[in-house]
């Protein structure tokens, strides 16, 4: 199971889509279309952070216990990740003590019972999509969503600027499993297909380093041509 992680905007559902497709697995999405608390949490962080983070552990646990089924399935965005931005969000006093307390206890335990409900213990795979925070507001302009947009909150670029400071020391401290780094604002995966299959390439090369691909698949997937159909890929 290949996990990926990053802040708004880095591109993760992109690289999923694209990942599940060129592995012949299946791609799992961040719920974010049909969540009702997200417009909420954006008009008032103070009200809705709890919520919202309960919100999301509650179906990424589900998520990754799906995901965990089969080999070489896609997330966009994992349980491993979610504690991230609701200590953010606690640090800026968005969050009480209480509320730190029952989410950690929750956390926690629902990281106990993983191995038992999904007969895993962790991921194979973290590929981490690092960007600079211009990339990452041009990608926020592009995918327009109007609650994340700071012309409509300029209060939003102080919260990208710490997602983006949180994230280093982040995946810097991950240990769950294996874990590699994409340059995010050096490939555009999306749009090139010489970077797509540079990104490609690399994740491949990572999965045979673990064993995670046999010889034959490993050279399989190595000469298989990407589809072209950049158009199909909307920036999410």
């Amino acid at each position: 199971m290949i996990i990926m992680s990053g802040t708004i905007g880095a591109g993760k559902s992109n690289l999923t889509e694209i990942l599940s497709n060129h592995l012949g697995t299946k791609p799992f999405y961040e719920p974010v279309e049909e969540n009702p608390i997200l417009p909420l949490y954006y008009a008032d962080m103070n009200r809705y952070t709890f919520l919202l983070q309960i919100y999301f552990l509650n179906k990424r646990f589900r998520m990754i216990k799906e995901a965990m089924q089969d080999d070489n399935n896609v997330l966009d965005r994992s349980i491993y990740e979610d504690s991230l931005f609701f200590h953010m969000n606690a640090e800026k006093g968005r969050a009480t003590k209480e509320e730190v307390m029952v989410y950690d206890d929750l956390l926690d335990n629902m990281m106990q019972e993983l191995p038992y409900a999904a007969h895993k213990k962790a991921p194979d795979l973290l590929v981490h999509i690092d960007i600079h925070i211009d990339t990452m507001l041009k990608r926020i302009k592009m995918r327009g969503r109007p609650y994340e947009q700071i012309e409509n909150d300029p209060s939003l670029l102080d919260y990208y600027n710490d997602l983006i400071a949180h994230y280093k020391p982040w995946y810097e401290n991950y240990h769950y499993s294996p874990k590699i780094a994409i340059n995010g604002d050096k490939y555009d995966f999306v749009n090139n297909m010489d970077d797509r299959k540079a990104v490609l390439d690399m994740i491949d090369n990572k999965l045979f380093e673990l064993g995670k691909l046999t010889p034959e698949e490993y050279e399989r997937l190595m000469k298989k041509p990407e589809q072209q159909s950049l158009i199909d890929f909307p920036i999410r």
